[in-house]
Protein backbone atom coordinates (compact mmCIF):
# COMPACT_ATOMS: atom_id res chain seq x y z
CA UNK A 1 0.00 0.00 0.00
CA UNK A 2 1.22 3.48 -0.82
CA UNK A 3 0.76 5.87 2.09
CA UNK A 4 1.21 9.58 2.34
CA UNK A 5 3.84 10.65 4.80
CA UNK A 6 1.16 12.71 6.50
CA UNK A 7 -0.58 9.46 7.46
CA UNK A 8 -3.89 10.54 5.92
CA UNK A 9 -4.16 7.49 3.67
CA UNK A 10 -3.35 5.09 6.49
CA UNK A 11 -6.40 6.35 8.37
CA UNK A 12 -8.60 6.38 5.30
CA UNK A 13 -7.51 2.85 4.42
CA UNK A 14 -9.44 1.58 7.42
CA UNK A 15 -12.67 2.85 5.90
CA UNK A 16 -11.71 1.45 2.51
CA UNK A 17 -10.93 -1.93 4.02
CA UNK A 18 -14.34 -1.93 5.64
CA UNK A 19 -15.91 -1.22 2.27
CA UNK A 20 -13.89 -3.99 0.66
CA UNK A 21 -15.08 -6.27 3.42
CA UNK A 22 -18.54 -6.20 1.84
CA UNK A 23 -16.98 -8.38 -0.83
CA UNK A 24 -14.23 -10.31 0.84
CA UNK A 25 -14.82 -10.17 4.57
CA UNK A 26 -11.37 -8.68 5.17
CA UNK A 27 -8.74 -6.44 3.64
CA UNK A 28 -6.09 -7.72 1.27
CA UNK A 29 -3.36 -8.83 3.61
CA UNK A 30 -1.78 -11.88 5.16
CA UNK A 31 0.82 -12.96 7.64
CA UNK A 32 3.94 -14.72 6.48
CA UNK A 33 3.69 -18.45 5.89
CA UNK A 34 6.71 -20.75 6.08
CA UNK A 35 7.39 -22.19 2.65
CA UNK A 36 8.46 -25.78 1.95
CA UNK A 37 12.09 -26.50 1.22
CA UNK A 38 13.00 -26.93 -2.44
CA UNK A 39 13.79 -30.55 -3.32
CA UNK A 40 16.57 -30.17 -5.85
CA UNK A 41 19.74 -29.01 -4.06
CA UNK A 42 21.03 -29.54 -0.53
CA UNK A 43 22.82 -26.77 1.34
CA UNK A 44 26.35 -27.93 0.66
CA UNK A 45 29.64 -26.22 -0.13
CA UNK A 46 31.25 -23.16 1.41
CA UNK A 47 29.12 -21.02 3.67
CA UNK A 48 28.85 -17.33 2.94
CA UNK A 49 28.91 -14.57 5.55
CA UNK A 50 25.44 -15.45 6.90
CA UNK A 51 24.25 -18.82 8.20
CA UNK A 52 20.74 -18.21 6.83
CA UNK A 53 19.05 -15.90 4.36
CA UNK A 54 15.31 -15.28 4.72
CA UNK A 55 13.62 -14.86 1.34
CA UNK A 56 10.07 -13.55 0.92
CA UNK A 57 7.88 -14.00 -2.15
CA UNK A 58 4.29 -14.58 -3.30
CA UNK A 59 2.95 -17.94 -4.54
CA UNK A 60 1.96 -16.10 -7.69
CA UNK A 61 2.93 -16.49 -11.36
CA UNK A 62 4.30 -12.94 -11.49
CA UNK A 63 6.86 -14.20 -8.95
CA UNK A 64 7.92 -16.98 -11.31
CA UNK A 65 11.62 -16.13 -10.86
CA UNK A 66 11.38 -16.86 -7.13
CA UNK A 67 9.17 -19.92 -7.64
CA UNK A 68 11.54 -21.51 -10.16
CA UNK A 69 14.67 -20.49 -8.26
CA UNK A 70 13.39 -22.08 -5.05
CA UNK A 71 11.76 -25.15 -6.58
CA UNK A 72 14.79 -26.05 -8.73
CA UNK A 73 17.38 -25.21 -6.08
CA UNK A 74 19.00 -22.47 -8.15
CA UNK A 75 19.30 -20.06 -5.23
CA UNK A 76 20.62 -22.75 -2.91
CA UNK A 77 23.24 -23.79 -5.45
CA UNK A 78 24.69 -20.27 -5.38
CA UNK A 79 24.43 -19.96 -1.60
CA UNK A 80 26.43 -23.07 -0.76
CA UNK A 81 25.94 -23.95 2.91
CA UNK A 82 24.11 -20.72 3.67
CA UNK A 83 20.60 -22.00 4.15
CA UNK A 84 17.40 -20.50 2.81
CA UNK A 85 14.44 -19.81 5.04
CA UNK A 86 11.64 -19.06 2.57
CA UNK A 87 8.39 -17.34 3.53
CA UNK A 88 5.47 -16.55 1.27
CA UNK A 89 3.06 -13.65 1.52
CA UNK A 90 -0.19 -12.65 -0.13
CA UNK A 91 0.28 -8.89 0.10
CA UNK A 92 3.14 -6.45 -0.26
CA UNK A 93 2.62 -4.55 3.03
CA UNK A 94 2.92 -7.76 5.03
CA UNK A 95 6.24 -8.50 3.34
CA UNK A 96 7.47 -4.96 3.97
CA UNK A 97 6.46 -5.26 7.63
CA UNK A 98 8.39 -8.53 7.86
CA UNK A 99 11.44 -6.91 6.26
CA UNK A 100 11.23 -3.97 8.65
CA UNK A 101 10.94 -6.39 11.58
CA UNK A 102 14.05 -8.25 10.45
CA UNK A 103 12.29 -11.51 9.56
CA UNK A 104 12.86 -11.08 5.80
CA UNK A 105 16.26 -10.23 4.33
CA UNK A 106 15.53 -10.34 0.60
CA UNK A 107 12.10 -10.13 -1.01
CA UNK A 108 10.33 -10.41 -4.33
CA UNK A 109 7.61 -7.78 -4.33
CA UNK A 110 5.57 -5.36 -6.43
CA UNK A 111 7.16 -1.95 -7.08
CA UNK A 112 4.59 0.21 -5.29
CA UNK A 113 4.90 -1.55 -1.90
CA UNK A 114 8.68 -1.25 -2.31
CA UNK A 115 8.36 2.47 -3.00
CA UNK A 116 6.04 2.90 -0.04
CA UNK A 117 8.36 0.99 2.27
CA UNK A 118 11.24 3.20 1.20
CA UNK A 119 9.31 6.45 1.53
CA UNK A 120 7.69 5.73 4.89
CA UNK A 121 11.05 4.71 6.36
CA UNK A 122 12.58 7.92 4.98
CA UNK A 123 14.95 5.94 2.83
CA UNK A 124 16.36 3.68 5.53
CA UNK A 125 14.58 0.33 5.16
CA UNK A 126 15.38 -1.21 1.80
CA UNK A 127 16.97 -1.01 -1.61
CA UNK A 128 15.73 -2.38 -4.90
CA UNK A 129 18.64 -4.56 -6.02
CA UNK A 130 17.23 -6.33 -9.07
CA UNK A 131 14.32 -7.07 -11.33
CA UNK A 132 12.25 -10.18 -11.83
CA UNK A 133 9.15 -9.63 -13.98
CA UNK A 134 7.42 -7.21 -16.31
CA UNK A 135 3.81 -7.23 -17.48
CA UNK A 136 1.19 -9.81 -16.64
CA UNK A 137 -1.51 -7.32 -15.61
CA UNK A 138 -4.85 -6.95 -17.38
CA UNK A 139 -8.26 -5.32 -17.09
CA UNK A 140 -10.75 -8.17 -17.54
CA UNK A 141 -14.46 -7.38 -17.74
CA UNK A 142 -17.85 -9.00 -18.15
CA UNK A 143 -18.44 -8.78 -21.92
CA UNK A 144 -22.22 -8.72 -21.41
CA UNK A 145 -21.90 -5.45 -19.49
CA UNK A 146 -18.77 -3.83 -20.90
CA UNK A 147 -17.59 -3.85 -24.51
CA UNK A 148 -15.43 -0.72 -24.54
CA UNK A 149 -13.85 1.76 -22.09
CA UNK A 150 -16.86 4.02 -22.67
CA UNK A 151 -19.04 1.43 -20.90
CA UNK A 152 -17.19 1.65 -17.57
CA UNK A 153 -19.36 4.40 -16.07
CA UNK A 154 -21.43 3.03 -13.20
CA UNK A 155 -19.60 -0.31 -13.22
CA UNK A 156 -17.78 -2.02 -10.33
CA UNK A 157 -14.12 -2.87 -10.86
CA UNK A 158 -11.88 -4.67 -8.39
CA UNK A 159 -8.21 -4.15 -7.60
CA UNK A 160 -6.20 -6.18 -5.08
CA UNK A 161 -5.49 -3.39 -2.61
CA UNK A 162 -5.91 0.29 -1.88
CA UNK A 163 -2.82 2.10 -3.16
CA UNK A 164 -1.27 -1.08 -4.54
CA UNK A 165 0.42 -1.30 -7.91
CA UNK A 166 -2.71 -2.35 -9.82
CA UNK A 167 -4.93 0.07 -7.87
CA UNK A 168 -2.78 3.04 -8.86
CA UNK A 169 -2.71 1.87 -12.47
CA UNK A 170 -6.51 1.62 -12.64
CA UNK A 171 -7.05 5.01 -10.98
CA UNK A 172 -4.61 6.59 -13.43
CA UNK A 173 -6.31 4.93 -16.39
CA UNK A 174 -9.79 6.02 -15.30
CA UNK A 175 -8.64 9.60 -14.70
CA UNK A 176 -7.08 9.66 -18.16
CA UNK A 177 -10.45 8.75 -19.67
CA UNK A 178 -12.27 11.44 -17.73
CA UNK A 179 -13.83 9.30 -15.01
CA UNK A 180 -13.84 10.76 -11.50
CA UNK A 181 -13.17 8.39 -8.60
CA UNK A 182 -12.40 9.18 -4.98
CA UNK A 183 -9.00 7.48 -4.57
CA UNK A 184 -9.59 6.35 -0.99
CA UNK A 185 -13.24 5.28 -0.89
CA UNK A 186 -13.30 4.14 -4.51
CA UNK A 187 -16.67 5.85 -5.04
CA UNK A 188 -17.35 7.81 -8.20
CA UNK A 189 -18.18 7.46 -11.86
CA UNK A 190 -16.67 3.97 -11.64
CA UNK A 191 -16.82 2.08 -8.36
CA UNK A 192 -13.38 0.72 -7.43
CA UNK A 193 -13.54 -2.13 -4.92
CA UNK A 194 -10.43 -3.43 -3.15
CA UNK A 195 -10.44 -7.13 -2.33
CA UNK A 196 -8.22 -10.18 -2.27
CA UNK A 197 -6.98 -11.54 -5.58
CA UNK A 198 -8.14 -15.01 -4.61
CA UNK A 199 -11.67 -13.70 -3.98
CA UNK A 200 -11.95 -11.82 -7.28
CA UNK A 201 -13.04 -14.84 -9.39
CA UNK A 202 -15.76 -15.70 -6.87
CA UNK A 203 -16.93 -12.07 -6.82
CA UNK A 204 -17.00 -12.02 -10.62
CA UNK A 205 -18.93 -15.29 -10.78
CA UNK A 206 -21.53 -13.98 -8.32
CA UNK A 207 -21.94 -10.67 -10.15
CA UNK A 208 -20.57 -8.60 -7.26
CA UNK A 209 -18.05 -7.02 -9.63
CA UNK A 210 -18.17 -6.27 -13.35
CA UNK A 211 -14.44 -6.64 -13.91
CA UNK A 212 -11.02 -6.30 -12.34
CA UNK A 213 -7.56 -4.81 -12.96
CA UNK A 214 -5.46 -7.69 -11.70
CA UNK A 215 -2.17 -9.53 -12.16
CA UNK A 216 -1.77 -13.06 -13.39
CA UNK A 217 -3.01 -15.67 -12.77
CA UNK A 218 -6.17 -13.91 -11.55
CA UNK A 219 -6.66 -12.26 -14.95
CA UNK A 220 -6.60 -15.63 -16.71
CA UNK A 221 -8.94 -17.10 -14.09
CA UNK A 222 -11.49 -14.43 -15.00
CA UNK A 223 -11.05 -15.16 -18.69
CA UNK A 224 -11.66 -18.85 -17.97
CA UNK A 225 -14.94 -17.78 -16.35
CA UNK A 226 -16.03 -15.99 -19.51
CA UNK A 227 -14.40 -12.61 -18.95
CA UNK A 228 -12.90 -10.54 -21.76
CA UNK A 229 -9.55 -8.76 -21.70
CA UNK A 230 -10.48 -5.12 -22.25
CA UNK A 231 -6.93 -3.88 -21.76
CA UNK A 232 -3.47 -5.37 -21.33
CA UNK A 233 -1.49 -2.89 -19.22
CA UNK A 234 1.52 -3.46 -21.49
CA UNK A 235 -0.22 -1.29 -24.06
CA UNK A 236 0.14 1.73 -21.76
CA UNK A 237 3.93 1.54 -21.32
CA UNK A 238 6.84 2.32 -23.66
CA UNK A 239 7.89 -0.90 -25.40
CA UNK A 240 5.31 -2.68 -23.24
CA UNK A 241 7.75 -2.84 -20.31
CA UNK A 242 7.00 -1.98 -16.69
CA UNK A 243 8.13 -3.51 -13.42
CA UNK A 244 5.70 -6.01 -11.98
CA UNK A 245 8.04 -7.75 -9.55
CA UNK A 246 11.19 -6.23 -8.05
CA UNK A 247 13.87 -7.73 -5.82
CA UNK A 248 14.46 -5.81 -2.60
CA UNK A 249 16.98 -6.23 0.19
CA UNK A 250 16.99 -4.93 3.71
CA UNK A 251 19.60 -2.17 3.88
CA UNK A 252 20.95 -3.68 7.09
CA UNK A 253 21.34 -7.11 5.50
CA UNK A 254 22.74 -5.66 2.27
CA UNK A 255 25.41 -3.80 4.20
CA UNK A 256 26.34 -6.75 6.41
CA UNK A 257 26.09 -9.57 3.83
CA UNK A 258 26.64 -8.32 0.28
CA UNK A 259 28.03 -11.72 -0.73
CA UNK A 260 24.72 -13.36 0.18
CA UNK A 261 22.69 -10.80 -1.77
CA UNK A 262 25.02 -11.29 -4.73
CA UNK A 263 24.51 -15.05 -4.55
CA UNK A 264 20.72 -14.66 -4.58
CA UNK A 265 21.01 -12.36 -7.60
CA UNK A 266 23.10 -14.99 -9.38
CA UNK A 267 20.37 -17.48 -8.58
CA UNK A 268 17.77 -15.07 -9.93
CA UNK A 269 19.67 -14.73 -13.20
CA UNK A 270 19.94 -18.52 -13.37
CA UNK A 271 16.19 -18.87 -12.79
CA UNK A 272 15.35 -16.38 -15.53
CA UNK A 273 17.81 -18.05 -17.89
CA UNK A 274 16.12 -21.40 -17.23
CA UNK A 275 12.70 -19.83 -17.83
CA UNK A 276 13.89 -18.52 -21.19
CA UNK A 277 15.64 -21.74 -22.21
CA UNK A 278 12.91 -24.18 -21.19
CA UNK A 279 9.65 -22.36 -20.55
CA UNK A 280 7.58 -25.55 -20.33
CA UNK A 281 9.73 -27.05 -17.57
CA UNK A 282 10.01 -23.70 -15.82
CA UNK A 283 6.23 -23.26 -15.88
CA UNK A 284 5.80 -26.76 -14.44
CA UNK A 285 8.34 -26.03 -11.68
CA UNK A 286 6.57 -22.81 -10.77
CA UNK A 287 3.25 -24.62 -10.59
CA UNK A 288 4.73 -27.29 -8.33
CA UNK A 289 5.88 -24.56 -5.98
CA UNK A 290 2.43 -22.95 -6.02
CA UNK A 291 0.84 -26.30 -5.22
CA UNK A 292 3.30 -26.89 -2.37
CA UNK A 293 2.53 -23.46 -0.93
CA UNK A 294 -1.20 -23.24 -1.44
CA UNK A 295 -2.28 -26.87 -1.74
CA UNK A 296 -3.64 -26.31 -5.25
CA UNK A 297 -1.92 -26.20 -8.63
CA UNK A 298 -3.18 -23.94 -11.40
CA UNK A 299 -5.09 -25.74 -14.19
CA UNK A 300 -3.61 -25.50 -17.71
CA UNK A 301 -6.45 -23.24 -18.88
CA UNK A 302 -5.24 -20.64 -16.36
CA UNK A 303 -1.53 -21.41 -16.11
CA UNK A 304 -0.71 -21.37 -19.82
CA UNK A 305 -2.10 -17.93 -20.76
CA UNK A 306 -0.95 -16.43 -17.45
CA UNK A 307 2.63 -17.57 -18.00
CA UNK A 308 2.61 -16.38 -21.61
CA UNK A 309 1.57 -12.89 -20.53
CA UNK A 310 4.60 -12.26 -18.31
CA UNK A 311 8.10 -11.21 -19.34
CA UNK A 312 10.70 -12.41 -16.88
CA UNK A 313 13.59 -9.97 -16.76
CA UNK A 314 16.67 -9.19 -14.70
CA UNK A 315 16.24 -5.49 -15.44
CA UNK A 316 14.54 -3.64 -12.55
CA UNK A 317 13.01 -1.23 -15.11
CA UNK A 318 13.72 1.58 -12.68
CA UNK A 319 12.12 4.24 -14.87
CA UNK A 320 8.70 2.66 -14.37
CA UNK A 321 9.15 3.00 -10.59
CA UNK A 322 9.28 6.75 -10.93
CA UNK A 323 6.29 6.75 -13.30
CA UNK A 324 4.24 4.60 -10.92
CA UNK A 325 5.03 6.94 -8.05
CA UNK A 326 4.04 9.94 -10.20
CA UNK A 327 0.70 8.25 -10.90
CA UNK A 328 0.17 7.75 -7.15
CA UNK A 329 0.91 11.43 -6.55
CA UNK A 330 -1.54 12.43 -9.30
CA UNK A 331 -4.20 10.20 -7.73
CA UNK A 332 -3.75 11.93 -4.38
CA UNK A 333 -2.49 8.82 -2.60
CA UNK A 334 1.12 9.89 -2.15
CA UNK A 335 2.97 13.09 -1.40
CA UNK A 336 5.66 13.67 -4.01
CA UNK A 337 8.40 11.33 -2.81
CA UNK A 338 12.16 11.57 -2.87
CA UNK A 339 13.16 8.25 -4.45
CA UNK A 340 16.86 9.04 -4.81
CA UNK A 341 18.79 6.07 -3.49
CA UNK A 342 15.95 3.55 -3.67
CA UNK A 343 17.84 1.55 -6.30
CA UNK A 344 21.26 -0.04 -5.73
CA UNK A 345 22.41 -2.03 -8.74
CA UNK A 346 26.03 -2.44 -7.66
CA UNK A 347 25.75 -6.19 -7.10
CA UNK A 348 23.40 -6.80 -10.02
CA UNK A 349 25.80 -5.06 -12.38
CA UNK A 350 28.65 -7.16 -10.98
CA UNK A 351 26.67 -10.33 -11.70
CA UNK A 352 25.63 -9.10 -15.17
CA UNK A 353 29.22 -8.17 -16.04
CA UNK A 354 30.44 -11.61 -14.99
CA UNK A 355 27.81 -13.09 -17.32
CA UNK A 356 29.05 -10.91 -20.19
CA UNK A 357 25.96 -8.72 -20.19
CA UNK A 358 25.54 -4.93 -20.06
CA UNK A 359 24.80 -3.13 -16.82
CA UNK A 360 21.20 -2.21 -15.93
CA UNK A 361 20.00 1.40 -15.82
CA UNK A 362 18.96 2.96 -12.51
CA UNK A 363 17.01 5.85 -14.11
CA UNK A 364 18.75 8.31 -11.80
CA UNK A 365 17.45 6.56 -8.70
CA UNK A 366 20.73 4.92 -7.73
CA UNK A 367 22.23 4.97 -4.27
CA UNK A 368 25.15 7.36 -4.02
Amino acid sequence: MLCQRTGRLAVAAVAAAAAAGLLSGCGYGASAQPAPAGPAVEATGPKLSADTVRIGYFPNITHGTALVGLQNGLFQKELGSTRIKAQYFNAGPAEIEALNAGSVDIGFIGPNPAVNGYVTSRGTSLRIVGGAASGGVKLVVDPEKISSPDDLRGKRLATPQLGGTQDIALLNYLAGRGYRVDPVSGAGDVRVLRTKNKVVPQAYRSGSIDGAWVPEPTASELVALGGKVLLDEKSLWPDGKFATTSIIASQKFLSAHPDVVEAVLRGSLAANAFIEADPAQAKAAANLRIKADTGKALPPAVLDPAWAGIDFTDDPLAGSLRTGADHAVAAGLLDKPDLSGIVDLTLLDKVLTAAGRPAAADAGLGAK
